[in-house]
């Protein structure tokens, strides 16, 4: 399937500082991709450059094959925007707001008014229609952002950190409607929140320092982190050396370590504990051999599972090694203030 967007070698500076660098990445329709990294990283002004608010330095970002320096009607009208904080009109109601929005997209009188029923009967805004927006809470006010940002039909939706400051029941609502629109849509869904990006994206990309550190599904980044391999956890009732020395000859196994018991966790009598790192393939197979390994002995197995390397370890382990290899100054605080002027592409 052919990309929407394609961000291509993009760079923005900010006099001496270096914003972004080199950031490329491509997003399919059905397609909800996490833009991960920690504040500062980069994300905001990377979004900013692709919705054609920011001018870049270098590079190119194409939406459904259009330049968003040659045809920049023609992308921002591809492309829908929830930033961080919404552009509303707090003395406006959400009806006059969405209807003043269908305007500027040039969405006829008689569509818009089926649009924003469209759009309030899928967000739950009905109810809130004549409600002035500077009398609304936070989630419903994310609400009518996305309202505008989806009213007229974009290809792209591009989300900046939407569930900042709301509560838990908002945050779970905001997650489900984005990850309904990413059934439709090609999304970018920036966040430095882990465990919103693992639930949301089916493709990763941890940005750091104004550059992408790496790319891929959770998948993949995982595996990645361990080169390929498998760490397996196998406690079993028996001396160490002898128990360790069997799990090595089992085929696909690559080292055994002796670990020590967590600190609380009583371990009973002349059990040992073991970390066992083996190719990635043949989970069942591997499971099989390893008891296999363990009942030829005549070592009783009180556990042996799989251990799965979390996004977080993934996240920390990758940003750690490119902080302690990079210079790159990180994007400034005034990156998040607005639309700027001047400057261009070079």
């Amino acid at each position: 399937m052919d990309s929407v967007i394609d961000v291509i070698d993009v760079t923005k500076r900010y006099g001496p500082s270096r914003g972004v660098q080199g950031v490329s990445f491509s997003v399919r329709r059905g397609e909800v991709l996490g833009l991960l990294g920690p504040n500062g990283a980069g994300k905001t002004t990377t979004l900013r450059v692709i919705t054609g608010f920011l001018p870049a330095n270098g590079g190119r970002v194409l939406v459904e094959g259009h330049d968003i320096w040659e045809e920049p009607y023609e992308v921002r009208r591809r492309i829908g925007y929830l930033p961080d904080n919404p552009p509303l009109y707090p003395e406006m109601t959400v009806y006059e707001y969405l209807n003043f929005m269908g305007q500027l997209h040039e969405l006829p009188a008689a569509r818009r008014g089926v649009r924003i029923d469209e759009v309030a009967e899928r967000l739950q805004l009905g109810d809130v229609l004549g409600r002035l927006i500077g009398r609304l809470s936070r989630g419903y006010r994310q609400r009518v952002g996305l309202a505008q940002a989806v009213l007229h039909e974009p290809p792209v939706l591009i989300c900046d950190e939407p569930t900042v400051g709301l509560d838990p029941r908002q945050i779970a609502e905001m997650r489900e409607l984005i990850r309904s629109f990413g059934q439709e849509h090609a999304v970018i869904f920036s966040s430095h929140i882990l465990h919103e990006v693992r639930l949301l994206c089916s493709e990763i990309v941890i940005i750091h320092r104004g550059q992408v550190v790496t790319q891929g599904s959770p998948q993949d980044l995982t595996e990645r982190l361990h080169g390929g391999t498998t760490q397996w956890l196998v406690r079993a009732k028996g001396p160490g050396d002898a128990v360790a020395a069997a799990l090595r000859s089992v085929p696909g196994v690559h080292a055994v370590q002796e670990q020590p018991s967590p600190e609380g966790e009583a371990e009973t009598a002349g059990v040992v504990r073991l970390l066992v790192e083996a190719g990635s393939t043949g989970g069942e197979d591997l499971a099989d051999r390893l008891f296999g390994a363990l009942a030829a002995g005549g070592w009783p197995a009180r556990e042996l599972r799989q251990l799965e390397t979390s996004l977080e370890d993934v996240f920390l382990e990758l940003t750690a090694a490119e902080q302690a290899s990079s210079t790159t100054v990180a994007e400034p605080a005034h990156a998040k203030a607005g639309p700027q002027r001047g400057g261009g592409r070079r």
